[in-house]
């Protein structure tokens, strides 16, 4: 493969992209699109050959069985490691090897393996399974051997080859069609508004304006008759569920319009429903009254399943496990700590003793293997279910809440020092990304991560707005203003990446969309 020098052989406006290269990038897409004359043509015409000159000379070799001229070739190619020409020249061997005991030649394959491939660096173990693989050949007899037969076996050969050369002997599989979709891809990420799942052009570079986010007040909810305090949307996006301090749950259905009505209204609480959380398939809901039961509803016939709990139970959150079939819940009284249960009320697990102290809030992650806890104002844990390993973090000032992304990779939490920081689940990360703009002093304030990829944070906020920001950026990137007192807490829509729901003291839930410009 002839390769060029100077000036003239490199491309683009600050000369970084070498001709011979791309030309040869392209001649692969070619082939690999099935554009087989194209490829040829731009082959001949450019005097670029897809394949390096030396990978050519030895596929000869190796379909045509000459094996001292394939491994005289591989001895010869400039860029291996010692580790990387042992593999090779061990794959080239394994052939030959086989290919003697096919044609009964015993001798020359035991002394190939004595003389050659024990001598190669690729370690005993595979040394020693290639000797017992060709003490089975031989017992098997040839005709194991020969099954797929040996010109096949040779092209396998060469295909693993392919993928043990290292560039520029051997390209990358679809190499150009990797290299524009890690450009899109950059484009994206550093696009502070991209929130569609439509198509990169490549006829341009790309960016969205704010509209791709919920900017625009779409439906206020009125029905709550006091300050709400909690809403969700459902797992699968159709729909929502808010709680209020008029000792009520709602809820919602979402429309394939994207209004909303009133699908249940849960009414038999005594006392303010703090928190409501939705089982993983979407058939049940829990809600938990402040200081009081937690009741589980039946979300197609809004009728109340089971009563957790008793008068004074002091629950301050719960979630599910991704089975549906347990839930775990938090105490702020520190002698009844965490408790796992069934559907059914069976206690399955529990938390307690002198070192819980009361758990302000709590989430389990979606694979189901970690729990995460806020406990006294200032600690949390993270809690590997299965392992029983634990992991600490401690903030400087108190956490008001707490959620999970989608993933289960990173949580939020909100501190009222005004700031939300986000965590890596795996512990990874020692310092937090932060976030700060919204107002929160001395409320229950809650965040939620959302859009496409969970690539934005939403938060309430003191001052009755609610601030979106890209997790990449400490700094909002939008204020949506609409409510008249504090908004309490925001949840994003799973499926539907430009739909935003608030809830706030000024007794409505307000549904967010895109700007006009994508309604």
């Amino acid at each position: 493969m002839p390769m060029e020098s100077g000036y003239s052989t490199m491309l683009g406006a600050k000369g970084l992209i070498r001709k011979t290269e791309f030309v040869r990038i392209i001649i692969q897409c070619l082939y690999s699109l099935g554009y087989e004359k194209s490829a040829s043509c731009l082959e001949s015409e450019s005097s670029v050959s897809y394949k390096w000159k030396d990978f050519e000379v030895l596929e000869s070799h190796i379909l045509d069985a000459n094996w001292e001229d394939s491994i005289s070739t591989l001895n010869q190619i400039k860029g291996l490691t010692d580790e990387m020409r042992s593999s090779a020249l061990f794959l080239v061997f394994k052939q030959c090897l086989f290919e003697c005991l096919c044609h009964g030649d015993y001798s020359m394959a035991l002394s190939l393996l004595q003389k050659q491939v024990s001598h190669l660096k690729v370690g005993r173990e595979k040394v020693h399974g290639l000797a017992f693989d060709m003490l089975s050949a031989k017992v098997m007899g040839n005709d194991a051997i020969n099954e797929n037969g040996v010109s096949e076996l040779r092209e396998r050969l060469l295909v693993e080859l392919e993928r043990l050369l290292p560039p520029p002997i051997i390209l990358p599989e679809r190499r150009l069609e990797h290299l524009v979709e890690t450009a899109v891809a950059s484009q994206i990420d550093s696009c502070m508004y991209h929130n569609s799942m439509s198509a990169v052009s490549l006829y341009e570079d790309h960016s969205c304006d704010r509209d791709q986010i919920p900017t625009q007040t779409v439906q206020i909810l009125f029905d709550h008759k006091n300050e709400v305090w909690f809403v969700q949307f459902s797992n699968n996006g159709e729909y929502l569920a808010s709680s209020s301090s008029d000792c009520t749950a709602i809820i919602w259905k979402v429309l394939e319009d994207g209004k909303f009505t009133v699908k249940h209204t849960l009414s038999s609480h005594q006392k303010p429903v703090s928190f409501v959380a939705w089982s993983p398939d979407d058939k049940m809901l829990l809600t938990c009254g402040n200081v009081e039961v937690i009741k589980l509803w039946d979300v197609e016939t809004g009728i109340c399943r089971r009563t957790f709990g008793d008068h004074g139970f002091a629950i301050s959150s719960c979630a599910w496990f991704p089975d549906s079939k347990r839930i775990v819940c938090g105490s702020s009284d520190p002698e009844k700590g965490i408790c796992m249960w069934d559907c059914d009320g069976n206690e399955i697990r529990a938390w307690r003793g002198m070192r819980m102290p009361k758990v302000l809030d709590l989430a389990v992650t979606a694979d189901g293997n970690n729990l995460i806890t806020v406990l006294s104002d200032k600690e949390i844990r993270i809690l590997n279910v299965v392992s029983n390993v634990e992991r600490v973090i401690s903030e400087e000032h108190s956490i008001t809440s707490l959620s999970v992304s989608s993933d289960g990779k990173f949580f939020v939490v909100n501190l009222n020092s005004q700031e939300i920081h986000m965590w890596d689940v795996d512990g990874k990360w020692q310092k937090p990304m932060k976030y700060t703009g919204h107002k929160q002093h001395k409320y229950v304030i809650r965040s939620c991560f959302g859009g496409l990829s969970s690539t934005f944070i939403a938060s309430g906020s003191e001052n009755s707005e609610v601030y979106i920001w890209n997790r990449r950026c400490s700094e909002p990137i939008k204020i949506l203003s609409g409510h008249s007192m504090t908004v309490n807490c925001v949840s994003w829509n799973p499926r539907k990446p430009q739909m935003l729901a608030s809830a706030s003291d000024d007794h409505t839930v307000r549904i967010w969309g895109p700007g006009r410009s994508q309604r």
